[in-house]
């Protein structure tokens, strides 16, 4: 689970406009929050990271970017940490574990990885409302399924969804994920579609998709 499609998405879609102070909650290797970081290079950048392999890797990659002074990767989870700190953070991230249910795969990190075993949607959204700043916007990336209950479960902790961003994978293909941006005021949700291929052939990414990601790889 080192670098996929889906936090190169989330770190090239979140709105960093003004973030002064932004959160990466289960940053896994630091992807996301170092993403950030290039994106926000004035921004103070914090992470956490329950995982102790993780967070190890986190915090070497954060130590050999050139944004080093403004990433900090804290070993916690989200949820002590929310109990823990009085800083509020205008940007929140996530790539959060999706499965609720199913069969646990044979790979114990996977598993980890993919499951709401050690971070749940509710306690995740329970830890993100008071770490949120008044104005702060909550960003992440879901299956589709899991990222529409995430929106209906969002509601009940006083966070809504203002934006959202269907991603498919190539023509004839249904969506497969959603990124979603959540804020603490109600306004009417904007909604687009993204749609990474326009082929089959390895090169066959959409302009749409360059646009957004090109920054990112070596070559794209």
């Amino acid at each position: 689970m080192k670098v996929g499609t889906d936090g190169i998405l989330l770190g090239a879609w979140s709105d960093t406009t003004g973030a002064a102070n932004v959160l990466d909650i289960g940053t896994g290797t630091g992807l996301i929050a170092i993403m950030v970081a290039q994106r926000a290079p004035g921004a103070t950048i914090h992470a956490v990271e329950i995982d102790d392999e993780a967070c190890n890797q986190a915090m070497e990659n954060m130590r050999n970017a050139p944004w080093a002074d403004h990433l900090t990767c804290f070993h916690t989870a989200v949820q002590d940490f929310a109990k823990q700190t009085r800083q509020r953070y205008d940007l929140i991230v996530s790539n959060p574990p999706f499965f609720s249910g199913g069969t646990f795969s044979s790979s114990q990190d996977k598993t980890s990885v993919r499951h709401t075993v050690k971070l749940p949607h509710g306690d995740l959204l329970s830890a993100v409302r008071p770490l949120l700043a008044p104005d702060g916007r909550f960003c992440v990336i879901l299956p589709q399924m899991e990222g529409l209950r995430f929106r209906e479960m969002a509601v009940n902790y006083g966070i809504f969804c203002s934006r959202m961003v269907e991603i498919l994978p190539k023509p004839g293909k249904s969506v497969e994920r959603l990124l979603l941006q959540f804020e603490l005021n109600t306004k009417p949700m904007e909604k687009s579609q993204l749609m990474i291929r326009d082929g089959d052939g390895a090169d066959d990414w959409t302009p749409a998709f360059r646009e957004l990601t090109g920054a990112y790889y070596l070559n794209l």
